[in-house]
């Protein structure tokens, strides 16, 4: 693998995993009452998009990473609604 596959990857870990402890929080507190859903929304499309782009070019840190930020911002955005 070269060197700036790894450091895909290594970025992919770390923005992906910085959005899991507001997900815990939230989920924990069960309360979004200063969340954005506005904010959760541009940015769900924004990482869908770069889902697609990275599939188009079959980037692996690009796919995983994206992927499972949608996954975690999906989960935000329906605790949103949820628990507004």
């Amino acid at each position: 693998m070269e060197n700036i596959e790894i450091m895909g990857l290594v970025a992919a870990v770390l923005t992906t995993y910085s959005i899991v402890p507001q997900v815990q929080k939230t989920w924990a507190n069960k309360s979004t009452k200063d969340i954005s859903l506005t904010m959760y929304m541009a940015m769900f499309l924004g990482v869908v998009l770069w889902l697609i782009y990275g599939i188009y070019h079959e980037s692996v840190p690009m796919i995983l990473a994206n992927f499972i930020t949608a996954v975690l911002l999906f989960i935000m955005i329906v605790l949103k609604l949820k628990y507004k």
